[in-house]
C-alpha cells in the first residue's frame, strides 16, 4: 500500500514506496494451533469419519509446516456450531480448548513432518463438502478449497463440480480409503504429473 506522509521540514507530502507483501507462514505456528484442533467430534462419536491427507508443493514434496482450517455444518445441517475452540479457564485465563462434547463446526490443524494432517468430524448435513483454508510457506495469501465427500457429492449435478473438466474436478473429490476414512490431498501447484488443487476466490 502506498502511503503519503508530511516530509520533515516541508509542507509537501512525501510518497513512500508500496510495502511488499509477506508470506502467510510459517509464523502462525507460534500461537494458532491448539490441542485437539482436528477433533470436530470426539473419537467415540457414533457417526465420526476421518478426513486426512498431505499438502504438497510445486515440486511434489510434502509441506511440513502448513496449517489448515476446516468449516462445515453439523450432521443436521445446522451452521450455528458451539463455542469452544479457544475456550478459556475463567480463573487463570488459559486456553483450555474444546469440551470434547460440543460440535463447533471448526478445526485447525498443522501438517506434520511428512506434510500429513487428519481431522475427525461427521458428514456435513445440507452440503456435500467441507470448506478448507490453506496457510503455507511461500503463499502471499491463504487459499480456499473444498473437500467433496464421495457419498454426498454427485459430480453431474453439483454446480461447481459440473462446471470443471474431469481432471480438475478430481482435485476436489476426497477418496474413500475404507469405512469412515477419506483421503484428501492438497497440491499447491501442478508438479508436472498431478494437477493443482482447484482453489476458489470470493468477491
Amino acid at each position: 500500500m502506498t502511503q503519503t506522509t508530511p516530509e520533515a521540514g516541508h509542507g509537501e507530502p512525501m510518497t513512500r514506496p508500496p510495502t511488499p507483501s509477506q508470506t502467510v507462514g510459517p509464523f502462525y505456528g507460534y500461537a494458532l494451533p491448539f490441542a485437539g484442533g482436528g477433533d470436530i467430534v470426539p473419537a467415540e462419536h457414533p457417526g465420526a469419519i476421518t478426513v486426512h491427507g498431505r499438502v504438497y508443493d510445486g515440486a511434489g514434496e510434502p509441506v511440513p509446516d502448513a496449517m489448515l482450517e476446516f468449516w462445515q455444518p453439523a450432521a443436521d445441517g445446522s451452521r450455528a456450531g458451539s463455542p469452544g475452540s479457544l475456550r478459556r479457564d475463567p480463573v487463570t485465563g488459559a486456553v483450555i480448548g474444546r469440551t470434547g462434547l460440543d460440535f463447533t463446526g471448526f478445526a485447525r490443524v498443522a501438517t506434520d513432518a511428512d506434510g500429513h494432517y487428519a481431522v475427525r468430524t461427521v458428514p456435513p448435513g445440507g452440503a456435500p463438502y467441507i470448506s478448507v483454508c490453506v496457510f503455507a510457506r511461500g503463499l502471499v495469501h491463504h487459499l480456499y478449497t473444498r473437500a467433496y465427500l464421495p457419498e454426498l457429492a454427485d459430480p453431474a449435478t453439483e454446480p461447481l463440480l459440473a462446471s470443471l473438466p474431469p481432471e480438475r474436478r478430481a482435485t476436489l473429490l476426497a477418496t474413500a480409503e475404507r469405512d469412515r476414512v477419506h483421503r484428501f490431498d492438497i497440491r499447491l501447484q501442478h508438479d508436472g504429473v498431478h494437477e493443482e488443487t482447484v482453489f476458489l476466490t470470493f468477491d
